[in-house]
């Protein structure tokens, strides 16, 4: 990294010369021009993460407007569009979006694509990044160019200052595992997403807290990572119930995995809830049909969207001296009971 002045604010000097190429080039990039080699892009967004450059208020590259003065689109960046969470959130956004009259461009951020340059290229009102790693150097490129950004549920903790919403995960991990021990499970597992995001770690970390306070200290929970996919949460779940077949009462981190869960246990001749109590998150309309029907912990997916959306409207309208946004939003989540959870099975207690 090339140094600079103790308190000195990085310039797009200093970006280039940590990079080996021109000022011009490195504005080029950071409008999402065409016309720059992948190498030399792949260089500048490394320097710019290198020396924490970001473009300073006011000085934004111009926004496409219209007769208003103010751009009519937004792009929203996903991760990936399958999935009932995900078309709840983005059906949010569009509502919200078309109340304030802005178009949704949707960009699919892809590993080892250039998605970064495309969204560049727009110069929208901003952007909603949806389990986008903010760690990403297309993330440092979308700050360094002064873009209004909006991260919902970011995987890691966002750059200071970055503003993003999420839910309540910690209350919504210890919401689960109270009722459970309420209905006096014990022995007790957890199917996670990834140890490294953060909403799987304080969903986790919630139930753990609670079920070690609900319990005065005798319930032991284990830990098994499904990596928020139904097959691998199969897996998982056996995984757990080899550890210990004393568990009578699962968590899973999504709903998701929690069909997984039922895959598993069927496979295995157990019967829910009589033998296992199964608890879900995010209250998917997959968790009404399925039998029998899952209780699970709520969280406003489609509000999500919209807030998101309305975060990123006043952040784009905040120039120097305006009032910003909160750096970080949650929204509560509630515990819906159904029938996939039942008093602990004699065995078990």
């Amino acid at each position: 990294m090339s140094p600079r002045p103790a308190g000195s604010r990085p310039t797009l000097s200093l970006v280039a010369k940590t990079a080996g190429t021109s000022v011009p080039t490195v504005s080029k990039v950071l409008r999402g021009g065409t016309d720059v080699s992948a190498e030399t892009r792949a260089k500048v967004m490394e320097a710019v993460q290198a020396v924490g450059y970001t473009r300073r208020a006011g000085s934004k590259i111009e926004n496409v407007r219209d007769e208003s003065g103010l751009s009519n689109v937004l792009d929203l960046v996903v991760t990936h569009l399958e999935g009932s969470w995900a078309n709840l959130v983005i059906a949010g956004v569009g509502r919200e979006a078309a109340a304030a009259g802005l178009d949704v461009v949707l960009t699919l951020a892809e590993p080892d694509t250039d998605w970064v340059s495309r969204v560049l290229r727009r110069r929208t009102v901003g952007t909603i990044g949806t389990l986008v790693d903010p760690a990403s150097r297309q993330f440092n490129a979308l700050s360094a160019a002064g873009v209004p950004v909006v991260l919902i549920d970011p995987m890691s903790a966002p750059p200071s200052g970055v503003a993003s919403i999420g839910v309540a995960n910690w209350d919504g991990g210890r919401m689960a595992a109270e009722h459970l021990v309420s209905l006096g499970h014990t022995r007790m597992g957890v199917v996670a997403g990834h140890a490294r995001h953060l909403f799987s770690r304080a969903r986790v970390d919630g139930f753990r807290a609670a079920a070690d306070t609900a319990s005065a200290g005798g319930a032991t929970v284990s830990v098994a990572y499904g990596g928020w996919n139904r097959a691998k949460a199969v897996t998982a779940t056996h995984t757990l119930l080899d550890g210990d077949s004393g568990i009578t009462g699962i968590f899973a981190c999504t709903d998701s995995m929690a069909l997984g869960i039922y895959d598993a246990l069927e496979a295995r001749g157990l019967r829910i809830p009589e033998d296992v109590s199964v608890v879900g998150f995010d209250d998917l309309p997959e968790a009404q049909y399925i039998s029998p029907g899952l209780t699970t912990v709520r969280q406003p997916s489609a509000e999500l969207g919209a807030t998101a959306v309305k975060l990123l409207i006043e952040l784009s309208r905040s120039e120097d001296g305006g009032t910003r946004p909160p750096a970080r939003m949650e929204l509560a989540t509630e515990l819906v009971v159904r029938a996939s959870t039942g008093p602990a099975s004699a065995a078990g207690a």
